[in-house]
This record gives structure tokens, C-alpha cells and sequence, in this order.
């Protein structure tokens, strides 16, 4: 089998933690990756409290997972000196401040260390992951920081193969235990790629790691994905009694499936499904997910946001880790984790204010682009509530996102009524000409009669994350080109509405 080294310089690490935290002291890629965050970061562009790597550009997250008291994120770093993927590392204790720590998995037998899931078992973790010119290839860790990597013998222990008489195509594999040993699926599609594709995830069987058979295509049910979808980057986890199935399509982003998994047949059968992602992937949107259980019936999810401008030698970034739960009528909730709220700094506060119909609105003392807003609207008989942030003084620069009651589509189930939407729209963001275009984001949002509109939003520079009353996450990429694109502002339309409240913070950086 060919060998494919890294040019990127590889150490052994001590098996103790206080062994191992010395030896970062003078690690030669950690003291590398501190002297390229100081270099960047005056870049206005580069978040303060988003976890982005430190050095060259990334792709999609992976790994995740929580080992002896930390969070551990890793993703496709290209370093330097060698532009192919590696798997970089980062952890944390708590999902808000990162610690940037050497590259974990570098190619050898694989070309390039594509995406992958981890394992967490009692005494070690696995790492499944694709290597290109190889397979499925699975290396183990059990030291304190996951800093040492070995291959295990086999490798990779599914060959890949585009051959036509096999009836499975490797990609991008998800591992987890079940009662009866160990699964794997393979993320890929059915059908010609981005034009007449459909999601398909093949499940393989292992009771050894090492030896495995092919289980037949994955999920039953699946009437919701579109055509030119695939099922790149899945993660398959418990989410309270049901299980959801998250992933990526190269052509409509990051989203789920959720439903039950029958292990004695080998199939999960969706009965719902969600999208993170309400546009392309591309020009500032959210492109791959990562996930794990969070200890408590839900699931921990960070995504990648790609780039909505190039903006040096760098340009993937992580999204707030959220929190994943069961609600009602197999709803997700989504919400923040908690812990972000240690970066909360001058609280401003608005209480009940008039919304005159037809009337801009601007919020005095409120402004910032590094900063997290927590409103509260009652629309009552207004058509539309739209929020403005990063505006300029004369409105040159401004970012909507918008309430639009009966905006949408017409609801698939009773009588002839139509959803409420949520729309971000960039199209006035930023006056730089070489910023790229992307339509407005739309996305079902239902307001009951008399709930109040809750947005909760996070700008960190070039991010923009909204969570609406828990039911709804958007994000984008945002890239205003005036210093002075800091304002926010209000406004109903059609008929009067209330503020009840708003509450903004701004938010330390967590690499101080």
C-alpha cells in the first residue's frame, strides 16, 4: 500500500497530565499556532469568542466528543507546509474557551484525513474517519489530552472502493456501540452528485473493530431531503427517546432526520426532519456538522460557517456549541449552552417600548459587533417585526432579520393556512465589492396566537447566530466593510407592536 507522510513535525507525548502540560509549554506547533493567533488577531473579521483555528485554513469539524473532564473538537486543518487535511485539536472545559493543541491524526497509509466521529469507551477513544486512497480507517487515544494517536492493525478496515458491482460507497464515517457490537455508517448518495442525488448512509456491523459486514442502506422512511442532497458528515445519537441522525449535503448544508433506530433490523426510521441550513452551503453559509451525546438525553452539535468573503490565509469557523433536546410533537429544541453566558459584560437594558407601524425604530446605547442581544416581541397584528444589527449611522450597512407573520409556504396538514417565516437577509451587509451574494435566508418559524417573538441573537464580527423562542437556529456569515456598522434598530410593520424587553451584553474574548 502506498505511504503518503507528513511534512508537519510529529512528537510523542507523556502519558500524564502534569507530563503532558509541561510539554505544551514548548511544543513546537503549539508556540507555532499562539504566534499565528497574535498575528491575526486585528483582523476585523476574525471572531472573539468562536473558536477558529489558529493557523491556515479549516474544513469540517470532527471527533467530538468528552474525555476525563474536557470537550475535545477536531477538525481538518491544512498546515502549512503541507496543504493536505490533517486532523487538528482543540479542547475545552466547559465549550466556551478552546486550547489549541498539536495536530492529532496525520495521514500515513490514507492521503488525506477526511471526515470522522469518535468514540468514547471506559479505557480508550476511537476515531473513525475516512482516508482518502485508503477507507475507513479507526486510530485510538487513552492518554489525558488525546494528544498520542495509534492506528490500529487492519487498516483501513473498509477498503474504499468506487467499484460498480459494490453495493455501498465509503465516506465520512459515523461509529457508535450498540448492545450486539459495533456500528459504522458511511455518509454518501444515490444518484449523480448535486444534480438528481438522495442521501443514503450504508451501515456496517464490527464485533471486533477489525472484521466487518456490510448491512444493508440505512434509513427507511426518508420522504423530506431533496434532490442534489447527500449524506456527507453523519452522527447518529440518542435524543431522549427517539434517536436523530445529523449530517450535511454538500448542497443544501447542515440538517437531521429523526426517528427510531431497530438495531435487530439494522434500520432507522425517520418520522421528522429539520434543517440547520436554509440556503446553499456556499457564500456564508453552514456547512458540516459535529455532534455527541450530551450525558442527559440531548446532543451537544457545533457546525462550520464557510466563508462569505476571503479574507486572508483563513476563513473556516466554528459555530456556538448548542444544545440539542426532545420537545413536544418531535420538536428539537435548540439552545445555546449555557456556559456562554460567563461572557456576558455591560448589561444595557430596554423595557417596554411603543412600535409605532411603519416607523424605524433605533436603539439608543445598544450597539456593538462583538455582542449578544435577548429580545422580546409581542408583533401583535403587525405583518412584519424586523430587527436590524450592524447598521450603519445613515443605514448605508445593515443586517434584517425578519419576523413575517403568514410569510410562507402553505402548511401541509388542515385547512388552507400559511407558516410564519424567519428571514435573514444580507443583502445590504456590507458595501465591499468583493463580498459574495447570497440570497435571503428563509426559514418555517410558527408563532402562536399571543407567544411572543424571542430572539436571541449572537454577533461575534463576521458571525451571526439567531435562536428564535428555542424552536429555530440560523446562522450566517456577515462581513459589513464600515467601522461605524454597529447600530441596531427596530421596526413593525403594517400595525403597531411592543417591545417588552431587550437586554444586551458585549462579550469577552475567549483568547485573552
Amino acid at each position: 500500500m502506498m505511504e503518503y507522510p507528513s511534512k508537519v513535525p510529529q512528537r510523542t507525548y507523556g502519558t500524564t497530565l502534569p507530563q503532558q502540560f509541561e510539554q505544551l509549554q514548548t511544543d513546537e506547533l503549539v508556540l507555532r499556532f499562539a504566534a499565528s493567533r497574535q498575528r491575526q488577531a486585528a483582523d476585523p473579521y476574525r471572531p472573539l469568542y468562536h473558536y477558529v483555528n489558529p493557523e491556515g485554513p479549516s474544513n469540517d469539524p470532527n471527533g467530538f466528543c468528552y474525555w476525563q473532564g474536557r470537550y475535545h473538537l477536531f477538525y481538518q486543518q491544512y498546515p502549512p507546509e503541507d496543504r493536505r487535511q490533517h486532523w487538528g485539536h482543540a479542547c475545552s472545559e466547559d465549550l466556551v474557551y478552546w486550547r489549541d493543541l498539536p495536530i492529532a491524526i496525520y495521514p500515513g497509509i490514507e492521503e488525506k484525513c477526511y471526515s470522522g466521529s469518535a468514540l468514547v469507551e471506559d479505557d480508550r477513544v476511537l476515531a473513525c474517519y475516512h482516508g482518502t486512497r485508503a477507507g475507513t480507517m479507526i486510530a485510538t487515544s487513552s492518554d489525558p489530552l488525546l494528544l498520542n494517536w495509534d492506528k490500529i492493525p487492519g487498516n483501513p478496515v473498509i477498503p474504499e472502493t468506487e467499484a460498480a458491482e459494490m453495493p455501498y460507497r465509503i465516506g465520512d464515517p459515523c461509529l457508535w456501540k450498540g448492545e450486539k457490537g459495533y456500528y459504522s455508517l458511511s455518509g454518501a448518495r444515490r444518484g449523480r452528485h448535486l444534480i438528481d442525488s438522495r442521501p443514503v448512509a450504508h451501515l456496517f456491523f464490527s464485533e471486533d473493530l477489525q472484521n466487518w459486514t456490510y448491512r444493508g442502506e440505512f434509513v427507511e422512511g426518508d420522504v423530506f431531503t431533496a434532490a442534489g442532497e447527500d449524506c456527507a458528515v453523519p452522527y447518529f445519537w440518542p435524543l431522549g427517546d427517539r434517536y436523530i441522525l445529523i449530517f450535511g449535503s454538500h448542497q443544501r448544508g447542515a440538517q437531521y432526520l429523526l426517528g427510531d433506530w431497530d438495531e435487530g433490523a439494522g434500520r432507522f426510521r425517520a418520522c421528522a426532519h429539520d434543517r440547520f441550513c436554509f440556503g446553499p452551503i456556499n457564500n456564508g453559509g453552514i456547512n458540516a456538522p459535529t455532534a455527541i451525546p450530551d450525558g442527559d438525553g440531548g446532543v451537544y452539535v457545533m457546525h462550520m460557517l464557510n466563508h462569505g468573503l476571503v479574507t486572508g490565509d483563513w476563513n473556516g469557523i466554528m459555530s456556538l456549541p448548542c444544545r440539542l433536546r426532545l420537545g413536544p410533537g418531535d420538536t428539537v429544541i435548540n439552545e445555546p449552552v449555557a456556559a456562554l453566558e460567563a461572557l456576558r459584560t455591560e448589561h444595557r437594558h430596554i423595557g417596554a417600548t411603543a412600535l409605532p407601524a411603519n416607523r424605524d425604530i433605533p436603539l439608543q446605547g445598544i450597539e456593538g459587533n462583538a455582542i449578544e442581544l435577548v429580545a422580546r416581541v409581542d408583533p401583535g397584528k403587525a405583518r412584519e417585526i424586523c430587527l436590524e444589527v450592524l447598521r450603519s449611522p445613515g443605514g448605508e450597512e445593515t443586517t434584517s432579520i425578519r419576523f413575517l407573520r403568514d410569510g410562507g409556504a402553505v402548511k401541509s396538514k388542515g385547512p388552507e393556512t400559511f407558516h410564519d417565516t424567519l428571514v435573514i437577509d444580507t443583502c445590504r451587509t456590507s458595501l465591499l465589492a468583493d463580498v459574495l451574494a447570497r440570497p435571503p435566508e428563509t426559514a418555517h418559524f410558527d408563532l402562536a396566537a399571543g407567544e411572543l417573538l424571542e430572539l436571541r441573537v449572537f454577533i461575534d464580527r463576521s458571525i451571526l447566530e439567531i435562536f428564535a423562542n428555542s424552536r429555530r437556529y440560523m446562522a450566517l456569515r456577515v462581513h459589513p466593510g464600515r467601522a461605524d456598522s454597529l447600530g441596531i434598530s427596530i421596526r413593525a410593520q403594517g400595525c403597531d407592536a411592543v417591545l417588552h424587553s431587550l437586554d444586551a451584553w458585549k462579550m469577552r474574548s475567549i483568547w485573552i
